[in-house]
């Protein structure tokens, strides 16, 4: 998330026509168009965040600038060349790294939440738990997971929480 992309069309010379269609989850569809006999672009319905990387004459990629939720969908460049029609579809799915907090519930047990990321998050512990993760998803698609540490002896001074994610990982120790 808040990242740029670059998605490429099939490299073909002789390109005579090419065309984005884009599906996003969130809204409605969108083309960006170019024809090389006129040297002509056109776009429908797409957001500024969507345009041409380069010149299209020259390739034809698209940029997608400070990516959300809300742009993932189905992205397909369909170039018409002398040699034929080819097409390339995307499916884009954006990441969004968790908030991890870490901190001592009322009975002094350390608390691992890794709040709205997308895909949930995975929680762990370096010292063996018997915890049990509990997820609270979001409207957005983002899931925020909370895991409690319970420890087998009593005699814990500082505990670590490690939170995996394809975005990142990330681990904070705490001492309750």
């Amino acid at each position: 998330v808040g990242y740029s992309s670059v998605l490429t069309c099939p490299p073909k010379s002789n390109r005579t026509m090419v065309t984005w269609k884009i599906s996003p989850k969130v809204g409605g569809p969108c083309t960006l168009g170019y024809r090389a006999d006129q040297n002509k672009t056109d776009r429908t319905n797409c957001s500024g965040s969507m345009n041409w990387k380069f010149r299209p004459d020259q390739d034809p990629a698209l940029e997608i600038r400070q990516l959300g939720i809300a742009l993932e969908g189905n992205y397909t460049c369909e170039v018409v060349a002398t040699e034929g029609n080819f097409h390339k579809t995307y499916h884009l799915t954006v990441l969004v790294p968790p908030r991890l907090t870490l901190y001592c519930d009322d009975h002094g047990n350390p608390v691992c939440e890794a709040a709205a990321g997308k895909p949930a998050a995975q929680i762990s512990w370096v010292l063996e738990s018997n915890s049990t993760p509990k997820e609270e998803g979001h409207d957005n698609g983002t899931v925020t997971v909370l895991s409690k540490f319970t420890a087998y002896s009593t005699n814990m001074t500082n505990t670590t929480c490690i939170v995996s994610h394809p975005a990142g990982n990330q681990s904070k120790s705490i001492a309750c």
